[in-house]
């Protein structure tokens, strides 16, 4: 169920409101779901998916039990049917901008006039406000969304093309073993040889050089682009002492992470460092015993920030605030023995 609404203010009671309904947001709607905690989940974006749906979701995800690979659209589809039973109710498009607690229980406001209440908040907002990084490349705006990308929407668009990819992360890496084999070329383009991906992403690629089916241009950075109206022809690269080569390019891929900001949730008074939000790791609780913070946004000593850590979290979250809903101690079951929407 989603609220659209533009008009009038809405006032909803609930058990749990989740902010952001990214991945984690999506699995923490079932953690809650399994535990009887009804969850509203509160959205800048217009749908359900968070960077996954937004930037990358063809991007194929390798570190996901059960999944040997699956692309971030898929994982997301699966995600939203698995906490369907527990019939969420989302509010999209709108951005959580104030709220106000008491010893029982925690009132937020939206962009929108909507207001809800519920006995415990989960900020599951990933990077906050996002956007991706954009490289100092003089006219680069007259390129943006005609053929400088900085997500890959459709894998298709990408076939018969001169592509040029630059940066060094997890992204880089994975579309360049995702379209060597659709584009007429890849080049990855890194200031040094060293990735900071996944080995086993790093030897993947690595064997793709070696099979010559992409082409690295290390140690090299971004310096300019050739075309016009708004189609580049040319990427072009310089090595730390200036010396520049021009590489033969239909499109530019740059992935240098995203740029954050936390937006409202920075004037909360929540223990913030570095755009991040510490908390017990024990329980995923801040600084406020009823708002609690899960995936990327939430921050503690050996943090990893890996989908499948924030799942983890997700739970750790749930079992936390059962007792600030139900006034009394969970007795854990098995999934198996409960079932999805057990009445037990």
């Amino acid at each position: 169920m989603s609220d659209h609404s533009t008009t009038q203010p809405l006032n909803h009671q609930t058990d749990v409101v989740i902010i952001g309904a990214g991945p984690v947001g999506l699995f923490a709607i079932f953690e809650c779901g399994m535990m009887k905690m009804k969850c509203h989940v509160v959205d800048a974006l217009d749908f359900a998916g968070g960077q996954c749906t937004a930037l990358y979701p063809e991007k194929p995800i390798y570190d996901i039990p059960g999944f040997p690979k699956i692309d971030a659209a898929e994982l997301i589809k699966n995600l939203e049917a698995q906490a369907a039973p527990f019939n969420p109710v989302y509010h999209f498009g709108q951005q959580v901008v104030s709220f106000t607690e008491n010893e029982n229980g925690i009132t937020i406001k939206t962009s929108k006039g909507t207001e809800i209440s519920a006995k415990a908040m989960i900020i599951a907002a990933g990077c906050g406000a996002f956007g991706p990084n954009r490289p100092p490349l003089p006219g680069i705006e007259k390129y943006e969304g005609k053929s400088v990308f900085y997500m890959v929407a459709k894998k298709e668009d990408y076939r018969g093309k001169k592509v040029v990819i630059a940066g060094g992360g997890d992204s880089a890496v994975d579309w360049a073993l995702s379209l060597h084999d659709i584009a007429e070329k890849v080049y990855v383009v890194h200031r040094r040889d060293k990735f900071r991906c996944a080995p086993d992403s790093a030897e993947k690629l690595e064997q793709l050089r070696k099979d010559k089916k992409v082409e690295m241009v290390v140690p090299y950075q971004l310096h300019s682009l050739d075309g016009a109206n708004g189609q580049i022809t040319g990427v072009n690269v310089a090595t730390l002492e200036g010396e520049v080569k021009k590489l033969e390019a239909d499109i530019l891929l740059p992935f240098f992470g995203l740029a954050m900001e936390l937006g409202p949730i920075a004037t909360w008074n929540l223990n913030v460092e570095k755009n991040h939000i510490k908390v017990d790791p024990a329980t995923m609780v801040t600084n406020h015993s009823r708002i609690f913070a899960i995936g990327d946004i939430a921050d503690y000593f050996n943090k990893l920030k890996l989908i499948l850590c924030g799942f983890s979290e997700a739970a750790f979250a749930a079992h936390a605030i059962y007792p600030l809903v139900h006034k009394e101690a969970y007795h854990f079951q098995y999934s198996t023995s409960t079932g999805v929407g057990s009445k037990n």
